[in-house]
């Protein structure tokens, strides 16, 4: 389990919109329409309009038909910082918030943002990512951007772009893997985008920088990672990484950890999901009276599914900056050339209910002590997929394949016999171990140790899929 980082506000345009301006769009689409009950009355109603016409001077929530809420812990505590500002939204605007917003705030509020101030990765955190598990992950990345690289004609110079790399760990395990080919990594330049202070200081060690001695008023300092001699620049957001080079760009285990909006299916249509707080001063579930922008991200995903597997749906995620994002990679692509390649856990199809939090390793309520787990939903690969082809004629998409098929193509099963070959015991096994947790399904077969350190295996649990130019063909393994 695992993520990385979010940001980049919503658009100013997409904030901006409203009820009044969703609305008819969800009625003549018949993808959804709102009731509401409890805080006010609004009476019941099957018109959009006829609701927006009953004035109210309050927000109604609809609670009655709340699918699965989950349980609360309701021990006393007093609430921490990140908890106050929460609420105070929630009281400052009178009404619930987006899941969506819940979730940004409780991973990368400034102040007290999950991923900001601290080490959430590996075995002392809160989850361990696959980089973490074995070098072989980081090389088998590094063996796919050095083919794309030769695709696109060995140019001189490439901008290589990591989206929230965590502490640094793959693209480190990249360029050792990469280091003895020169012509590849003297034309890198290394982009890492990163909004924690704390994960970029680790990263800056990973890699191992030197920081240059010109401290020249209006040049910007140059930082080389002495690992393959590449220069190294962070940025908090892909916007700002500059264009006009040819760009790889990896996403490991980055898109789990964009808020996504839920809503749910109630006795008038699909609602979104809200977080308010009650009398008791603890967040619960509600579900919001009113179209909400969100609803447009909903009723485009909508357009893009087979009906039926709309309509065996009780809820529905979508991930408005999902979207963009990929919108923002596809003109980035079609533009500059290059390629992507996002690995995550997630669904070729549309996702129900997948939200969780971790924390110290185990599954907790997500409404409990909000800041001190992570949260993280399913990717939904096929909404990528659609995504890019809308943005650009100019880049193709491939797959999604398995982890282990990706991994098992650009040869980790040679690299872990030629490891084995010189080793010791105690190393031997943490390779097979580190091998499982990547290729495998389900429990490792040849474990002796303890029942409660059983490698589990990502292999197909987690997605591969890339976005490419469409100059440089088919990329490899795909």
């Amino acid at each position: 389990m695992l993520r990385k980082l979010l940001f980049q506000q919503a658009s100013t345009a997409r904030r901006l919109l409203s009820a009044q301006s969703i609305a008819p769009l969800l009625n003549k689409c018949s993808v959804c329409s709102y009731s509401s009950s409890s805080r006010s009355e609004i009476p019941q109603t099957n018109s959009i309009e006829q609701i927006e016409d009953q004035p109210t001077k309050t927000i109604s929530i609809d609670r009655s038909g709340l699918y699965n809420p989950p349980e609360h812990s309701h021990e006393p505590s007093s609430d921490s910082e990140l908890v106050k500002h929460l609420k105070g939204i929630i009281k400052f605007r009178g009404g619930p918030i987006s899941v969506a917003e819940y979730m940004e705030e409780v991973l990368t509020n400034p102040k007290a943002g999950f991923y900001i101030n601290r080490d959430v990765f590996g075995a002392e955190g809160d989850f361990i990512t696959s980089p973490e598990v074995s070098q072989m992950f980081g090389e088998m990345v590094g063996v796919w951007a050095m083919c794309l690289w030769e695709q696109m004609g060995q140019p001189k110079r490439v901008n290589l772009v990591e989206l929230g790399p965590g502490r640094g760990t793959l693209m480190a395990d990249l360029l050792r893997g990469a280091s003895k080919f020169k012509h590849f990594t003297e034309s890198l330049h290394i982009h890492l985008v990163e909004c924690s202070p704390a994960l970029q200081k680790l990263q800056h060690q990973s890699l191992q920088c030197m920081d240059d001695d010109n401290t020249s008023e209006g040049v910007e300092k140059r930082i080389t990672s002495t690992l393959a001699g590449t220069p190294v620049s962070w940025h908090v957001a892909l916007e700002q990484v500059p264009s006009g080079l040819p760009t790889i760009i990896i996403a490991h285990e980055f898109y789990d950890a964009l808020p996504i909006h839920q809503f749910q299916r109630a006795s008038h249509g699909w609602c979104e999901k809200m977080i308010d707080v009650t009398e008791d001063s603890l967040f619960r579930f509600v579900l919001s009276p009113q179209p909400t922008p969100a609803a447009l991200y909903l009723l485009k995903r909508c357009k893009w599914a087979v009906p039926e597997e709309i309509k065996k749906l009780n809820q529905i995620e979508v991930c408005p900056k999902a979207m963009d994002l990929t919108h923002t990679l596809a003109k980035r692509i079609s533009a500059d050339g290059g390629g992507a390649l996002i690995i995550d856990y997630g669904l070729n199809g549309v996702v129900s209910d997948s939200l969780q939090a971790i924390r110290k390793h185990k599954f907790v309520d997500m409404l409990d002590n909000p800041g001190t787990a992570d949260l993280s939903a399913y990717v939904d690969f096929a909404c990528i997929r659609h995504s890019a082809e809308e943005a650009s004629d100019d880049v193709s998409v491939h797959g999604p394949i398995t982890q282990s098929e990706f991994l098992g193509s650009l040869g980790i099963n040679f690299r872990v016999e030629a490891l084995l070959q010189n080793c010791t015991d105690e190393q031997a096994e943490s390779l097979r171990t580190g091998y499982w947790r990547l290729v495998g399904e389900g429990e490792g077969p040849f474990w002796e140790g303890p029942d409660e350190q059983v490698p589990i295996g990502m292999g197909t649990r987690y997605l591969a899929m890339a976005i490419v130019n469409k100059k440089q063909g088919i990329p490899v393994p795909f």
